[in-house]
């Protein structure tokens, strides 16, 4: 079903990757042949043995004769970051060159420049024979007699995780059939609500306190220390862990009752904190914040962090008045003084620490002049914040609880359908009446909420939003506060940006939610199917702006006593890459590409024309020749045909994937509706746990399925395509799968059965907290490697018009670090480690026990608390 695309992306690691031409031959084109303009003359031939041997090491991966010192690497050469990262490589398997990073290809283009600028560094020994820095000589030596886990305590500790599933499970549906049977006794519709009351106020708190009292039972106090995964007290971790993910608390972020929470379980925590990332720490004995501290969303602080096989706890230490910037990352041993600031996009390594006032960015962070904190503080005292917990908890109690509950009783039986079924004698599971219910049940209740989801996202919130003016400052924890918070809330449902995106019909869905979208060139592929926003109404994005995942725009600011929102511009002809946050007063103009995982800079002039990548961000070409082969498809009659076409085939499979959901949901009604008669003889509990076992097992199984059958069972093969090629519309399709159930089985030996059955060539043992793949049949992880919360590998890439997909392998006791960012066409040696929130380019290969951090990535010099990978082999 799939046709040929324009083009097959073969290069190797040990090929050019300077587009073929129609010859058949690899090298450079003919306007930038060095043949005469590059030869060697007075002027440009190599004047030191760096440069010559630079470049030599250039001309054999670009496959010509010979290159000039003083062509650019881009514009002259027309290289591009798949042949830069290549030379990298082979220059860093040199013992008689410095390394050179990505970095420093980008500031120094030119062979003569950059030899220029390593003149002084030293030369590097290759990873595999380098010596240990004398900071991890201790740790090496502390954790030299310990061994990886075998293959029996890894089956074990999967089987008792799944032991625990069932008692759990078993429990929740015990207290579920005894509530639900006490309400059905209830005399009147005014009995039933107040038992709903009770019942469900009961059942919150209980849900609430459980994980508090695990944790002080199984762990105590959390200590800085080291277990490896897979032992039993690794089992406790985990557990403690999931119940905290699974806490209806984590609703509550952004509430002054979720900083109370984080106090019950341990952690010292001062007045007037305000945390708003729904990443919950886990080790809270460790985590000190000081009073006034801003923490933004999608922040890590884990305060535990997973490395060669082993958990390590440490401490993470805010001081007073700090504030922590969104998508930032902090590790283990981490810590900030009172008044300092980590910008957005930024993270702090294990062992550094922000001195007091001071103000730092980047990865890993650096001292910066700019001020994060751009909203002045408002009254915001005690009172306001005990009233605001206190109109939480009654809404809580009083209405949505009892909503929930009641709801669902009313609902089995007030609709004939169900409560047809609480009658004895009802249909079997083999009933073709069963099948007609659910299929009624099942379709009015799936797509009448697509259809009443719509209609309510464009209106409800367009008139919350008359409350709250751009740019006024307004107190937190009150009703703008609240009207705020809903609007972020309702205006940030995934469902329907999984559905639209990656379609010309998601610019028609951000439109109608309040984007503000001047004359749109339509691609097809202006937006993708992960962007968030604070509010949609104060967004505006230029004409000809593409959008890849991962965007957040950050259009309100926070202090600990105040908030404004005000609005967000992206200009005109933009790329946004993967994983962006982009702020409001961002400095870029039209014109630029935003590379992923990019921080968006906030000072100095406006940036226009160019590309930005890292954090900091530095500037690179806007373009390079091979993303811009395929811009004839993207002008005249050709893109008016080419969209139709597309158009065509998105709506082809959004109506796939709404029957798929449906689908889903038809079978989960099904076997629900059969509970409900076998409910009625008696078997009450033991039927709730049987359909919350079966949800478990089918789900996965279910959209495994899917996925395979979309690529034909068959796997993937790297491309390089226009994304007018019907092969990337068939691409497209696998990322709208739905795959958020992944994170049931982070930690456990359940999540890599899952990645191989969807394509991964998966070694064993692998620990998995959290990792996501974008392409599975393109990656490859080896025995024992450790993947963190929050990481990333990505075989793909889009820029502008041009689609681009590798295989991307991590070799045997590899760690990918918290938040980390794998692109495609990347090699990882055995035992390498990628550091957190650092971002690992296309086309690098990391040697062997290598360790590399930043953004981009390059060799780290030091390291602190990094012991070497535990891999046992088979």
């Amino acid at each position: 079903m799939v046709e040929k695309s324009a083009e097959v992306l073969t290069t190797g690691p040990d090929e050019s990757a300077v587009i073929k031409r129609g010859t058949g031959t690899t090298g450079l084109s003919t306007d930038n042949a060095p043949s005469t303009d590059n030869a060697p003359s007075t002027d440009n031939a190599p004047s030191t043995d760096t440069e010559r041997n630079f470049a030599e090491i250039l001309a054999g991966v670009v496959r010509v004769e010979r290159v000039s010192v003083d062509s650019n690497f881009f514009h002259d050469l027309g290289a591009n970051s798949l042949v830069m990262a290549q030379f990298c490589a082979r220059v860093r398997k040199r013992a008689d060159l410095p390394s050179v990073s990505m970095k420093d290809v980008y500031s120094h283009q030119t062979i003569r420049s950059l030899a220029t600028a390593l003149a002084h560094a030293a030369p590097t020994e290759p990873a595999e024979t380098a010596s240990a820095p004398a900071s991890v000589r201790s740790s090496v030596a502390a954790s030299s007699e310990a061994k990886p886990a075998g293959t029996l305590q890894y089956t074990l500790c999967g089987t008792m995780q799944l032991l625990l599933f069932l008692g759990y499970s078993y429990l929740a549906a015990l207290v579920t059939a005894r509530g639900y049977s006490w309400i059905a006794a209830g005399a009147n519709t005014i009995d039933i609500y107040l038992r709903s009351v009770v019942f469900g106020g009961a059942g919150f708190i209980a849900l609430c306190t459980f994980p508090i009292v695990a944790k002080w039972i199984l762990i105590g106090r959390w200590k800085t220390r080291e277990f490896p995964v897979w032992g039993l007290t690794y089992l406790r971790f985990w557990t403690v862990k999931v119940l905290l993910h699974a806490n209806p608390m984590v609703f509550l972020v952004g509430n002054p009752l979720y900083v109370l929470y984080l106090r019950a379980l341990g952690a010292r925590i001062g007045k007037g904190v305000t945390i708003l990332s729904r990443n919950v720490p886990v080790c809270t004995d460790l985590l000190t914040i000081g009073a006034g501290t801003v923490i933004r969303k999608d922040s890590f602080f884990h305060c535990y962090r997973a490395h060669a096989g082993r958990i390590q706890t440490g401490p993470v230490i805010l001081g007073r008045d700090v504030f922590i910037g969104e998508k930032t990352v902090l590790d283990i041993d981490t810590s900030m003084g009172d008044g300092s600031q980590l910008g957005h996009t930024s993270s702090l390594h294990s062992g550094q620490a922000v001195p007091d006032g001071q103000r730092w960015h980047g990865s890993p962070a650096q001292a910066t002049e700019l001020d994060y904190v751009r909203v002045p503080p408002a009254k915001c005292g005690t009172l306001r914040r005990a009233g605001f917990g206190l109109v939480t908890v009654g809404q809580l109690f009083l209405l949505g609880v009892p909503l929930a509950v009641g709801g669902l009783y009313m609902l089995l039986t007030e609709i004939p359908v169900l409560s047809d079924r609480l009658r004895p004698g009802s249909a079997g599971l083999t009933s073709r009446e069963l099948y007609v219910d659910a299929l009624i049940v099942s379709a009015m209740l799936f797509f009448g909420f697509v259809a009443l989801g719509l209609a309510l996202l464009f209106t409800v919130p367009r008139l919350l939003n008359l409350v709250v003016k751009p740019d006024k400052v307004y107190p937190l924890y009150g009703f703008h506060y609240s009207t705020h918070r809903a609007i972020a809330r309702m205006t940030n449902v995934k469902f329907f940006k999984w559905l639209f995106g990656d379609s010309s019909y998601i610019v028609h869905y951000l439109r109608g939610l309040g984007y503000g979208l001047s004359r749109v060139e339509q691609t097809g592929s202006n937006f993708g199917t992960e962007v968030q926003h604070e509010t949609p109404y104060l967004v505006s994005v230029g004409s000809g702006t593409m959008v890849a995942d991962g965007l957040s725009i950050v259009n309100a600011d926070f202090s600990s006593t105040s908030f404004r929102v005000s609005r967000a511009s992206i200009g005109q002809h933009n790329f946004l890459g993967n994983n962006i946050a982009y702020p409001s007063g961002a400095k870029t103009g039209a014109n630029c590409l935003l590379a992923t995982k990019v921080m968006v800079p906030l000072d100095g002039e406006v940036r226009e024309g160019v590309g930005l990548l890292g954090s900091p961000c530095f500037e690179i070409p806007r373009s390079v020749e091979r993303d811009s082969r395929f811009d004839h498809m993207r002008t005249g009659d050709e893109l008016r045909r080419n969209l139709a076409a597309k158009n065509r085939y998105n709506i082809r499979s959004m109506v796939f994937h709404l029957l798929v959901r449906w689908l889903y949901f038809f079978v989960l009604t099904v076997i629900a509706l059969a509970d409900v008669d076998l409910y009625a003889a008696s078997y009450g509990h033991v039927l709730i746990a049987a359909f919350l076992v079966f949800s478990l097992a089918f789900t996965p199984l279910y959209f495994v399925l899917v996925e395979r059958a979309i690529v034909a069972f068959r796997g993937l093969q790297p491309r390089l395509c226009s994304i007018y090629d019907p092969y990337f519309w068939w691409h497209e399709r696998l990322w709208k799968v739905p795959d958020e159930w992944l994170n049931v089985f982070n930690g456990t030996p359940f999540k890599n059965v899952i990645w191989r059955l969807l394509g991964v060539r998966i070694g064993s043992r692998v620990f998995d907290d959290g990792c996501y793949l974008t392409e599975r049949m393109l990656t490859t992880i080896g025995n024992d490697c450790t993947l963190n919360a929050g990481s990333k590998i990505q075989c793909h890439s889009q820029e502008d018009g041009t689609f681009k997909s590798d295989r991307s392998t991590i070799g045997d006791g590899c760690t990918l670090g918290v938040g980390s960012h794998v692109h495609y066409g990347v090699t990882m040696g055995d035992g390498a480690l990628l550091a957190a929130d650092s971002f690992l380019m296309k086309g690098e290969e990391v040697p062997q026990h290598a360790r590399w951090s930043g953004n981009p990535a390059a060799e780290m010099r030091d390291a602190i608390r990094q012991p070497p990978a535990l891999v046992q082999k088979g």
